[in-house]
C-alpha cells in the first residue's frame, strides 16, 4: 500500500498539513489538490480547529509546483478533460486560502516554486528561512504563470512582478520579503519547536491570533529588506519592464547592455532563451490582471491554462526541461514578430466552460 500524498493530523486543536511526495520534491498531482481542498473546507468552519499549519515532507522544499511531468505523459490521453479538473480545483483551493477565516501558517523552507507559491503566497503567515528558494519558473517550460500570479505578481514593488514572471528568477528569503510573499524570517531549525509550542497551546485559553503572533516572535528574526537584491536593481527592473510589449522590453534592454550594463545584458539573455509566446502572452496576462480580483484573476488563468493545453510550446518545454532535459528547447515562433497581438489575444477566450467559470464567481 503506497504512502499518502499528504498528511493530515490534528493536534490539540491545530489542522497540520504535510505534503507527502518529497521524491519529486512535493509537486502537486489531481490527487493532491482534491485532498487538500476537501480537508481545508472541512475545517474551514470546525469549531475545534484554531489554525492550520501547511509544511512539506523531506529537506528539499515545501513543494516545486504542479506535477507538469504528469501532464505531458497524459498528452495523447483526454488532456483537457484531465487540466479542466486539475486547474479548476487547484485554483479554487487557492482562493480559498487567500480567504482562510483561520490563521494558515506556511513553512517555506527550501524550494517554492509555481503551485508552491500559490499554497503558500495567500496564507495569513509565511515563513521563509535561510533555505528558501522561491521562483515562478512557468517561462522555463512553455508555460505561463497561473495560481493567481495575475493578481499577487502585480502587488509587489514597482515592476518587480513582472521582472520575476518574465525572466523566472529564483530569489532568497530577504527578497521574498522584500517582494511582499513572505511575513517572517526563521531559522530552519527552529521549525521543529515552533510546531511543538503550536501543538502545545491551549488554544481555547487564547486569543488565536494574538498566540500565534507571539509564538512566531519567539522564534522568528527581523530581516533587513532595504538590501535586497531586488531592491538594489528596483530603478533598473521599473525603467525596462514598464514597457507595454516585449519588444519594447527588449529594446530597452540592449540599449542598457550594449552601454555596459551587466545586469541588462544577463537578463536580455535569460529573456531570449524563453518561448516568444509565453512572454507575450504572460505580460498581457500581467497586464490584465492589475484591474482584476483575485477571483477574476483566477478565472482568467483558467482560460489561460486551457488554451496552454494546446500549445506546443508547452510540450517542448517540459520535453527539454523535465523529461530529456537537454535544457534545449526549439519554440515555435522563435521569434517575437511572428506572434501576432490575434494569437496572443486567442489565448484569453474560452468559451467550453462557461458554467465551470461562473462558478468562480461564488468564491468571491
Amino acid at each position: 500500500m503506497s504512502e499518502a500524498s499528504v498528511l493530515f493530523e490534528v493536534k490539540n486543536n491545530v489542522g497540520s498539513i504535510r505534503l507527502n511526495r518529497p521524491k519529486v520534491l512535493n509537486s502537486l498531482n489531481a490527487e493532491m489538490v482534491r485532498l487538500l481542498s476537501r480537508q481545508l473546507i472541512e475545517w474551514e468552519y470546525d469549531p475545534s480547529i484554531s489554525l492550520v499549519v501547511i509544511s512539506g515532507e523531506g529537506t528539499k522544499g515545501l513543494c516545486a509546483g504542479g506535477d507538469m511531468r504528469a501532464i505531458y505523459d497524459l498528452r495523447d490521453s483526454n488532456i483537457l478533460g484531465l487540466a479542466r479538473e486539475f486547474f479548476s480545483t487547484e485554483y479554487s483551493m487557492d482562493i480559498m486560502i487567500h480567504q482562510y477565516p483561520k490563521p494558515v501558517i506556511v513553512n517555506m523552507d527550501g524550494i517554492v516554486m509555481g503551485g508552491g507559491v500559490g499554497l503558500s503566497v495567500g496564507a495569513s503567515h509565511r515563513i521563509v528561512t535561510e533555505k528558501t528558494k522561491w521562483a515562478m519558473p512557468e517561462m522555463n517550460i512553455g508555460f505561463f504563470p497561473d495560481v493567481g500570479a495575475s493578481y499577487f505578481l502585480n502587488q509587489m514593488p514597482g515592476f518587480t512582478g513582472r521582472y520575476l514572471a518574465l525572466t523566472s528568477g529564483i530569489i532568497k528569503a530577504q527578497d521574498v520579503m522584500y517582494a511582499g510573499a513572505g511575513d517572517y524570517f526563521m531559522n530552519s531549525d527552529n521549525w521543529t519547536n515552533l510546531t511543538t509550542d503550536l501543538f502545545n497551546t491551549d488554544w481555547a485559553l487564547n486569543d488565536v491570533e494574538d498566540e500565534v503572533n507571539r509564538i512566531l516572535k519567539r522564534y522568528c528574526q527581523p530581516i533587513d529588506v532595504k538590501n535586497a537584491n531586488l531592491a538594489t536593481v528596483q530603478e533598473k527592473i521599473d525603467q525596462h519592464f514598464s514597457h507595454i510589449s516585449m519588444e519594447e522590453i527588449i529594446s530597452s534592454l540592449e540599449g542598457a547592455a550594449n552601454n555596459g550594463d551587466e545586469w541588462a545584458k544577463e537578463t536580455l539573455h535569460t529573456l531570449l532563451s524563453k518561448s516568444p509566446t509565453s512572454l507575450k502572452v504572460t505580460l498581457r496576462q500581467l497586464q490584465e490582471g492589475e484591474n482584476k480580483s483575485l477571483v477574476d484573476c483566477f478565472k482568467m488563468e483558467f482560460i489561460l491554462g486551457m488554451n496552454f493545453m494546446t500549445l506546443p510550446d508547452f510540450y517542448e518545454g517540459v520535453r527539454a526541461v523535465l523529461v530529456d532535459k537537454d535544457r534545449s528547447p526549439k519554440w515555435s515562433p522563435s521569434q517575437f514578430k511572428d506572434v501576432t497581438e490575434e494569437a496572443v489575444s486567442a489565448f484569453f477566450r474560452w468559451e467550453e466552460d462557461e458554467d465551470l467559470l461562473n462558478k468562480f464567481d461564488t468564491l468571491k
